[in-house]
């Protein structure tokens, strides 16, 4: 299993929203090249945003808890995240009442689409 870790510096964040980015209607993803020192080489490079004019606490969370989800589904899948890049994942309303079934294959196509 893939352990996710996330960006914690402002820098980081704002190097990364300068890169590669493709949105939806559920979520943008926006990636770097790793520009950081790692734990461990088998970590991906990955957080999970939602603004706080989402809903309350408990919206926002389930947001960033489903897409959570289908990023580990993704990484178990060979070739569909490249671990050599770093992410922000910024959620959206609309993934609250979607269900993963069809946020899955959406994720994955804008994971193919930053490194074509």
């Amino acid at each position: 299993m893939v352990k996710l870790e996330s960006l914690k510096k402002s820098n980081q964040f704002k190097r990364v929203l300068n890169e590669k980015k493709t949105h939806t209607e559920y979520f943008s993803v926006f990636s770097a090249k790793n520009f950081i020192k790692q734990k461990q080489k088998s970590n991906l490079l990955i957080s999970f945003v939602i603004k706080k004019k989402i809903g309350n606490a408990v919206k926002r969370n389930k947001i960033r808890r489903k897409l959570k989800a289908i990023v580990q589904k993704l990484s178990k899948k060979k070739g569909a995240i490249n671990k050599d890049y770093t992410y922000i994942v910024f959620g959206k309303s609309n993934a609250y009442a979607q269900k993963q079934d069809v946020l899955l294959p959406l994720m994955e196509k804008s994971f193919r689409k930053l490194h074509k």
